[in-house]
């Protein structure tokens, strides 16, 4: 079922000046990822909207950090080459890192990724990607059963920022009617 702009505001509120611009993404990405279901789009829409900051952002913020740095040389993201930590941050609403995770939505979704990561920086390519990886990781499953923290543990690797995203999540389980 298609979301329009109306339900995004009412669950992302903050997402005002980007809202127009995702929900045909958002949209298109659903139904192709058969993230079809009101349990499964307020659970997908909680994990995006904490993820990207409620649409703000498609590309991590670069300080670096600590543990940006670390990025660089990470050899189990396929950062093997000079400068690769910077060049595949994350991006995209799940912010996807890492050369090795860069390819395989590039061959996925059939971009140029290597070349071109900023990309998935653009409302399209943030959204699909996002939906590809969700797919591709069985959490179609995980929102039909409910566990909630389990879903958050795949996407995050633990439960950070566990209480917005649920915030979130509830907001769209009643907007969505899946509550």
């Amino acid at each position: 079922m298609p979301i329009t702009e109306q339900q995004l505001l009412q669950i992302l509120p903050n997402a005002s000046q980007r809202a127009g611009v995702f929900v045909p993404a958002l949209n298109r990405a659903m139904q192709r990822y058969k993230i079809d279901s009101p349990v499964r789009q307020a659970a997908f829409l909680a994990q995006i909207g904490h993820e990207s900051g409620q649409l703000r952002y498609t590309r991590e913020i670069w300080g670096p950090t600590r543990a940006q740095n670390g990025y660089e040389g990470r050899k189990d993201l396929g950062n093997v080459e000079p400068g690769d930590g910077k060049r595949f941050m994350g991006r995209g609403l799940i912010q996807i890192t890492g050369r090795d995770n860069y390819r395989k939505v590039a061959a996925a979704l059939g971009i140029p990724l290597l070349s071109s990561p900023e990309l998935l920086e653009q409302p399209e390519w943030a959204v699909t990607s996002a939906a590809w990886w969700w797919a591709d990781r069985g959490l179609n499953e995980i929102a039909d059963s409910g566990d909630f923290e389990k879903l958050t543990r795949r996407i995050n690797g633990g439960l950070n920022g566990l209480d917005d995203r649920k915030a979130i999540w509830e907001r769209a389980k009643s907007v969505l009617g899946a509550a």
